[in-house]
């Protein structure tokens, strides 16, 4: 996944904005995004702070950490499983 140029900070900035009742289209154009990657950032990350926001990024990487090294030792195992099958 694409590392986003905005801080965590930055994010909740501008749904904290939207919310308060600054137009859509004037928080997106002082950022320099579209309309598509606000409602994006509205959907994941609407009601978050900064630091939950913060811990959620955290999370996230630590996942797909996990998640590659699960698959790693799977993929060991499987060969593993294949050549003890071939000797026998």
């Amino acid at each position: 996944m694409k590392k986003s140029k905005f801080t965590d900070q930055q994010i909740a900035f501008a749904l904290k904005q939207a919310e308060s009742g600054t137009s859509i289209d004037e928080v997106c154009r002082k950022l320099g995004i579209s309309q598509q990657t606000f409602y994006r950032w509205k959907k994941k990350f609407a009601g978050l702070g900064t630091e939950e926001l913060r811990r959620l990024k955290q999370l996230e990487e630590e996942n797909k950490r996990l998640k590659s090294l699960v698959a790693d030792l799977s993929l060991d195992k499987q060969i593993l499983q294949d050549v003890l099958s071939k000797k026998l």
